[in-house]
């Protein structure tokens, strides 16, 4: 009896071997979820081998952005009418660059050349777009930084730089003349000074 029993259940297994994976599956009913797929031995009858398990991948950390580029100055802007005043030092104080200026500093810089003629003495400092500190042209050209703002028919460009450690930071105030961007103010927030205020009488 029990060899009769053992010969039609190898009968089945048999017949679910050639019917193949869908027609095995409604004979020996569904596999486990976590079984694996069903593979064809290969020809000579073997098993296949086990898939080799995926490596898992190392995270990639996102790529740091690349540092833009400072915007190139404008010509005829507020900051191209400034950057000549670092690169050269006292610039504000000759005459020759005068078109530059309106009231009302302009007229206190028109005192200053006149009193400097009479022989009475200097009435600005030389350097007042360095906020009166040495000139170092490595340090400025190195830490100099400015931000451009402009509303409507007025502007501001404020200055920051560092020179022998000591942060310095101005405001240069403009009026739109003509189509021309003209310098109407130089305040020094660092050392609270304004060329507006100076009497050069």
């Amino acid at each position: 009896m029990a060899r009769r029993w053992f010969l039609a259940l190898s009968a089945v297994c048999m017949m679910a071997a050639d019917l193949g994976g869908a027609a095995a599956q409604g004979l020996l009913g569904a596999p486990p979820a976590n079984a694996p797929a069903a593979t064809a031995p290969d020809a000579n009858g073997s098993p296949p081998a086990p898939a080799p398990r995926a490596a898992a991948e190392p995270a990639t950390p996102p790529a740091a952005s690349p540092s833009e580029p400072a915007a190139p100055i404008q010509p005829g802007s507020p900051t191209a009418v400034v950057r000549p005043f670092y690169d050269q030092v006292g610039l504000e104080v000759d005459p020759s660059q005068r078109r530059h200026f309106v009231d009302p500093a302009k007229t206190v810089l028109d005192k200053s050349d006149a009193l400097r003629k009479s022989g009475q003495g200097e009435c600005l400092d030389p350097n007042m777009a360095l906020d009166n500190a040495d000139y170092d042209k490595g340090e400025i050209d190195k830490s100099l930084k400015t931000l451009e703002a402009i509303n409507g028919d007025q502007a501001k460009v404020i200055v920051a730089f560092v020179v022998a450690g000591n942060p310095h930071r101005l405001e240069w105030k403009f009026k739109k003349v003509d189509g021309e961007w003209k310098i109407s103010d130089l305040l020094s927030v660092t050392g609270e000074w304004a060329l507006s205020q100076y009497q050069c009488e």
